[in-house]
């Protein structure tokens, strides 16, 4: 097998397992302070905790990007993996909400996995086999995503919540050493500036492509998260049916994955053959046009259809996004590139949620469809404005050389 297949399906491993351990803990975690005693302000607890973890990774983010251009990725995706290995053995040890704080915010300022891993594919690729690694690994992330709320409730019912953060530590640390064993980083392209937050921030304002990457990615983690608080609540009124919520709103929110999984290896191979920008753009405007036509359907059949179909169309998004932050930048600048894309969608994962449930409060629920679908069309704007720039800068460059 070639070395970059290799490569490929081992990390695909290693971010399956990565993001299995934390979809397996982290919806837990309001049930995880009741079991450590909290009563008092739990909502309050539960918000500071989860987007605790997003701020502190949007800040660090580029830190960690730029240590990958100066030292290799490979170094930085075993650090991350060890570092969420003791975290997560350190939070089955709790005994009160300010240490999960302190853990929390440790895990956004120290982690960076599956970047690194993305980073890693993307200097280590052939250039007309990007598109496909790039939607290739989007489906670890998603598969994990699907498995590992189910694994961590089994482990929860069995023992408890404390053995489910240890089992997560466990199998990170697995995750570490398949990359510090197995994969290997050929295509090293060492930054040969000093790194800094800053000086990442001035050259991605310098490149204005790369610079409207990073606003869609905002926008559209921003638009996926809005949704995310208000969807149980929806599928509540629309199925009729509290006592059976829970199930459902997990059946509903496996479908849009599971689709990511059949489909975005064929968005992959596409991109491969007609360019990032024209799936990126495909991909946006159903998605804008899958959160609209959300509204119209008012019973779970034909509710969970229709998410099944935005999600065989939006998990072309992010591949599409990773590929064109390769496509844009520099190798030297690459992790520092990804660091930022990170921080981008980090921002997007923390405000999304706060939106969401303001505008549902306000208004109602189907406003947030209206909003998200609205933002993705204007994302879409975006990339094909972004397209056609890159377009014109082509034409002039080949005339130039004239």
């Amino acid at each position: 097998m070639e070395m970059w297949k290799r490569n490929l399906w081992l990390l695909w491993v290693g971010c399956f397992i990565t993001s299995a351990s934390f979809s397996m803990v982290i919806p837990f975690l309001p049930l995880f302070l009741l079991h450590i005693g909290v009563q008092d302000h739990i909502e309050m607890w539960s918000g500071l905790i989860f987007s605790s973890a997003f701020l502190a990774g949007a800040i660090a983010s580029p830190f960690w990007g730029a240590m990958g251009d100066k030292y290799g990725r490979k170094p930085m995706i075993v650090r991350a993996g060890i570092v969420l290995c003791v975290i997560y053995l350190l939070t089955s040890l709790v005994t009160n909400p300010y240490e999960l704080l302190g853990l929390r915010i440790l895990q956004g300022l120290l982690s960076g996995f599956i970047p690194g891993a993305i980073a890693l594919i993307g200097t280590n690729t052939p250039e007309d086999k990007v598109g496909y690694a790039m939607a290739t690994i989007s489906t670890s992330t998603a598969t994990g995503g699907i498995i590992g709320p189910l694994l961590g409730g089994v482990i929860a019912n069995l023992f408890d919540s404390r053995v489910a953060f240890a089992s997560a530590g466990v199998l990170v640390l697995m995750s570490a050493l398949l990359v510090l064993l197995w994969v290997k980083e050929e295509k090293v392209v060492r930054s040969k500036e000093r790194s800094s937050i800053t000086g990442s921030m001035r050259m991605a304002v310098q490149n204005r492509p790369f610079l409207t990457l990073l606003g869609i990615t905002l926008i559209t983690q921003f638009s996926i998260m809005t949704i995310e608080p208000v969807l149980p609540l929806y599928i509540v009124q629309i199925g009729g049916s509290v006592k059976n919520a829970s199930l459902m709103a997990g059946i509903v929110f496996s479908l849009v994955g599971i689709a990511g999984i059949l489909f975005a290896s064929r968005w992959g191979k596409l991109a491969d053959k007609v360019g990032f920008h024209k799936v990126l753009i495909i991909g946006l405007i159903a998605g804008g046009l899958g959160n609209l036509a959300q509204v119209l359907f008012h019973g779970i059949w034909g509710f969970s259809i229709i998410r099944f179909v935005y999600g065989a169309f939006f998990c072309a998004v992010f591949p599409a996004l990773n590929g064109l932050v390769i496509r844009t930048t520099p190798a030297d600048f690459r992790g520092r590139a990804f660091g930022l894309n990170q921080t981008a969608s980090m921002l997007g994962g923390m405000l999304g949620p706060l939106v969401g449930g303001y505008i549902s409060g306000i208004f109602s629920i189907h406003s947030v469809f209206w909003v998200t679908g609205l933002l993705l069309l204007c994302s879409a704007g975006a990339a094909v404005w972004s397209q056609n720039k890159s377009t014109a800068a082509h034409s002039q460059g080949a005339s130039g050389s004239l």
